[in-house]
């Protein structure tokens, strides 16, 4: 848990000071543009849908303790994907230019336009580095591992953070591609020491007519689907943004930076190590396990990020200031910045339970339904978009992500419920009910500090109102009798959230 709480800080970092080198400059809205291109290869082909579908098949071989099948099976799969991210990597490069001035930033000028399609083609070396990579990490997390999982985007961060500060005087936004390249070869090194601590075996096969094989295919297809609506939100994005003037692309990636550090320490990092226990339970048809299991993951994740969306709305000004503003980073940035995590903040619940939710659903080999839902989700997104870019912007775009994001975590959580054969949802409302009593507590001196305080020491503001508040909100927990108070209390100390995990779901005990 420590170390991938030192990945989300080195993530902060790395923003910190990217923020402090390019501000909201054309050149870092083209480099947050170019991110699509690869980023989208990425999720599509052996991202999130790929683990969805691999750890399941993956860790019934190890239940049943065929590890010689498990290693041909992560084998073909490994060569598969390699073949296929070399492919369209390479005719990625080949169209850059096409897709970023006719599809990507049409609104962007011509020489941001040729500096995006530049940048586009050196990321492309690192997506096909984390294309395996990504498929080293669900072999370690099938095994209840997550430390080199977990160090990996550690690397990965400091290696940014070294182009951003080293190179990017003398080299710009490509200080910063070459600081991603080199971070994504470290991110693969330390993925192939933990293999060769659990004795990797690699296999020159790429299993076609392995049913096993055809079996992840199988549950990856639907899936991707469901990632392709994500990647094409972000699209849809960045060019609609794209023709709102300089700094709109570059707050929205801001914002939505800030919104994903505590989605990530707490929904991301509670679902990776709560999946394979998902999977277990899924396979062995514990169904009356499953939802004990899924009830506590959810009380614990609703329990921090019910006051973490409010902390964030409320307290996003001088929080922005605190994170961000040095350097090219001006006040303008700021009030741009915090404009967008105003829209963004309001959906971090439903992008958590979403987390937790979806996995539930890929532990009983089902990518289908969540994709139909994340399809749906992206027409209401787009809708949303189009028509509130006019009056709020690109406030407008991240209140577009917020409705959507919402609607998701209701749909799948009301199937989920009805597919696992119902879910005591008393201690949920209860959970969600008395935490919303104190972060009410937390809420009231945080919005009075806000306008009286909020043009203060950026520093001594921004921090002390976010401790203040979790005080504020603890000292609340604490008086209603909160259980989840000790029980994330005891998930956040865990050294071993894995094993954890498999232990019949303990991240939460009440």
């Amino acid at each position: 848990m420590a170390l991938f709480l030192a990945s989300k800080v080195t993530g902060l970092a790395r923003e910190m000071i990217i923020s402090a080198r390019f501000g909201t400059s054309p050149d870092y809205d083209a480099y947050v543009a170019a991110f699509r291109v690869p980023d989208l290869l990425f999720q599509l082909i052996a991202g999130g849908a790929l683990s969805s579908a691999f750890i399941p098949v993956f860790a019934g071989y190890l239940a049943r303790r065929d590890r010689s099948g498990a290693w041909q099976l992560f084998s073909a799969v490994t060569n598969l994907v390699l073949i296929v991210l070399v492919a369209a990597a390479a005719l990625a490069a080949i169209l850059a230019p096409l897709l970023v001035r006719d599809v990507l930033a049409p609104g962007f000028t011509p020489e941001q336009q040729a500096l995006t399609a530049s940048l586009v083609r050196w990321m492309l070396i690192s997506t096909v580095m984390f294309g395996v990579s990504g498929l080293m990490m669900s072999a370690l997390n099938s095994h209840g591992h997550f430390l080199m999982p977990a160090l990996g985007p550690v690397l990965y961060n400091l290696s940014i953070i070294g182009g951003a500060w080293f190179l990017a005087p003398s080299m710009g936004v490509q200080g910063m591609v070459v600081g991603v390249i080199i971070g994504a070869g470290l991110h693969l090194d330390a993925q192939l020491i933990g293999l060769w601590w659990y004795g990797a075996r690699y296999h020159r096969t790429l299993g076609l007519s392995d049913p096993r094989v055809r079996e992840v295919g199988r549950l990856m297809a639907p899936r991707l689907l469901g990632l392709a609506a994500v990647q094409i939100n972000f699209w849809i994005n960045t060019i609609l943004a794209s023709g709102l003037g300089a700094g709109s692309v570059s707050a929205l990636n801001y914002a939505w930076m800030i919104v994903l550090l505590p989605e990530g320490i707490v929904a991301q990092a509670v679902a990776t190590a709560a999946f394979p226990t998902f999977a277990a339970l899924g396979a062995q048809r514990r169904f009356g396990e499953l939802r004990r299991v899924l009830c506590n993951t959810l009380r614990a994740v609703l329990f921090i990020t019910i006051p973490a969306t409010v902390g964030l709305f409320v307290w996003r000004t001088p929080l922005v200031r605190m994170l961000l503003e040095r350097g090219q980073f001006t006040a303008h940035s700021t009030e741009l910045t915090a404009y967008a995590l105003a829209f963004y903040s309001l959906g971090l619940i439903g992008l958590s339970v979403t987390e937790i939710v979806a996995r539930g659903f890929y532990a009983l080999h089902d990518t289908r339904t969540p994709v139909i839902i994340a399809l749906v989700s992206l027409v209401l997104n787009t809708a949303i978009s189009l028509w509130a870019r006019g009056p709020l912007g690109f406030g407008g775009l991240a209140l577009g992500d917020t409705t959507a994001n919402t609607f998701e975590m209701v749909a799948l959580l009301v199937l989920l419920t009805w597919r696992i054969g119902g879910m005591d949802l008393k201690p949920l409302v209860n959970t969600a009910l008395r935490s919303g009593v104190a972060t009410i507590a937390m809420a009231v001196p945080l919005l009075w500090a806000a306008s009286h305080l909020g043009t203060g020491h950026a520093l001594l503001v921004g921090a002390g109102g976010l401790v203040v508040g979790a005080l504020i909100y603890l000292a609340g927990a604490a008086l209603l009798g909160m259980p989840e108070l000790p029980a994330v209390w005891s998930m956040v100390l865990h050294r071993q959230p894995g094993k954890r995990a498999q232990q019949g779901g303990q991240l939460v005990r009440h």
